[in-house]
């Protein structure tokens, strides 16, 4: 914009330049010479009315620019939001950048692809930011294809090397990533399987009354693990004895859990969050609850899909909702179907969804805080996540259905923050793992892409 308002300047000038030897030329060839000076004066109130008129241009786009920087995000966030609302009658969120490296003034996250791979048919993954790996899950391509795992190194660029999963795991809903070089698996196949990263193998399997879709483990104790299973119920296991899980925990409902976090309360005691259908939920890891808490209530209008914390810390979290599906219409899956789908089907810019910001009130209590709005699938239980940004800074990130790329928001705000490079399909997982050495990696999935990002503070 200055470019052209330098050059709309000089053009003036040179313009002006020009009239001045008209007016010579004219004197010089004794013509009118009344007439010329007559039109030549003219001809220059003109041009510096025009010249003063970009001159002012300039300086309020200066002033405009200087007032964008300088504006703090919650207000930029609250008129873009209202501007969208006057445009098509729903409030959304839009990204404010899209680049490889996405950074904003004021805060000192900055992300910085560092991996992005072809990907077919992968539909989970988990980080190892300790050894540098990947870990992605999913259907081989083509018809019939089994169930494999892709082991990817983020110091190498050697491809992915897959590896052969036992044919009772069926497909992984959820990967967590345990110290000490290995990972839990939670799958449909009603297995809670430890792979492990040094023999690439799975040395344990534990026996599942119903699937899974959720496994988490606690980072002090990673022998005491846990799986969300599809009927509402958290079993814990030890796997040095896991014939049998220590605790069936039975839910609020019988609505799968999709999110299961280990993390401790303000005492230093271990806890459980849950999110299912009805909403997040906070369990006793020991099994002395007779029934998990939940942390928000019901208002049967929404269904939550998502939970993202940043354990072990439970004093921040964000869940996430869409609206109900009328199925009476016809319109819309059967339960069962939503549930259960989990591909990267078309469905143009999803539906309207809303985050939700809820903060630790005290021991055992919960408050809603901030909410913003942004696309969502209208039937898959997508992932999001909360990136740690020093300073006790954090970041919320989510797979936006419209962008079809990872956008953040700034906590406890909600405040936009950056939009990461968007993919060609609607991201499917999106894992956040801190490093020991600082900063961190978050990672998106897509049907046909992986992206890693190193997360510097």
């Amino acid at each position: 914009m200055h470019r052209r308002l330098l050059f709309q300047i000089t053009i003036l000038r040179r313009l002006g330049l020009f009239l001045h030897f008209v007016g010579i030329f004219c004197f010089g060839r004794d013509l009118n010479i009344a007439a010329c000076l007559q039109q030549l004066w003219f001809c220059r109130q003109k041009l510096e009315s025009l010249e003063e008129v970009v001159l002012k241009q300039g300086k309020l786009l200066d002033e405009i620019i200087s007032e964008k920087n300088h504006r703090s995000a919650d207000v930029g966030v609250s008129k873009r939001q209202k501007i969208a609302e006057h445009s098509d009658g729903r409030t959304y969120l839009e990204p404010s950048a899209s680049a490889s490296a996405a950074s904003a003034s004021g805060n000192s996250c900055r992300f910085v692809l560092l991996k992005e791979l072809s990907f077919d048919g992968a539909r989970v993954m988990g980080i190892d930011a300790c050894n540098q790996i990947i870990l992605a899950s999913g259907k081989a391509p083509g018809v019939g294809g089994e169930h494999v795992l892709r082991k990817i190194s983020m110091l190498s660029s050697h491809e992915a090397r897959k590896i052969q999963l036992p044919p009772d795991t069926k497909v992984v809903k959820d990967i967590c990533i345990l110290p000490g070089g290995s990972a839990l698996f939670a799958s449909l196949g009603r297995r809670l399987s430890l792979f492990s990263m040094t023999t690439n193998s799975v040395v344990l399997q534990c026996n599942l009354p119903v699937p899974a879709w959720s496994c988490s483990a606690h980072d002090s104790d990673s022998r005491r693990v846990y799986a969300g299973l599809q009927d509402g119920r958290v079993l814990v296991f030890d796997t040095r004895q896991h014939s049998r899980p220590l605790h069936s925990m039975a839910g609020l409902s019988k609505h799968l859990v999709h999110t299961l976090h280990s993390v401790t309360d303000n005492s230093g005691s271990r806890k459980v969050l849950s999110a299912s259908a009805i909403g997040p939920c906070m369990w006793d890891a020991d099994g002395n609850q007779s029934s998990p808490k939940l942390l928000l209530e019901d208002d049967n209008q929404h269904v939550c899909f998502s939970l993202a914390c940043a354990p072990p810390s439970s004093d921040l979290l964000v869940a996430s909702y869409r609206p109900k599906a009328d199925y009476s219409s016809g319109d819309a899956a059967a339960p069962s179907q939503a549930y259960l789908s989990q591909t990267s089907t078309q469905s143009g810019a999803g539906k309207l969804g809303q985050h939700t910001v809820i903060r630790r009130t005290g021991n055992a209590s919960f408050a809603e805080g901030s909410t913003c709005h942004s696309n969502v699938s209208e039937v898959r239980m997508c992932k999001s996540a909360i990136v740690p940004c020093g300073n006790d800074e954090h970041l919320f990130a989510y797979g936006d259905e419209s962008h079809r790329g990872v956008l953040t928001w700034r906590l406890p705000s909600l405040g936009v923050h950056s939009g990461l490079i968007p993919h060609r399909q609607p991201i499917l997982d999106l894992r956040y793992a801190g490093s020991r050495v600082g900063g961190g990696y978050l990672g998106c999935l897509s049907d046909d892409k992986l992206q890693v990002y190193r997360v510097d503070r």
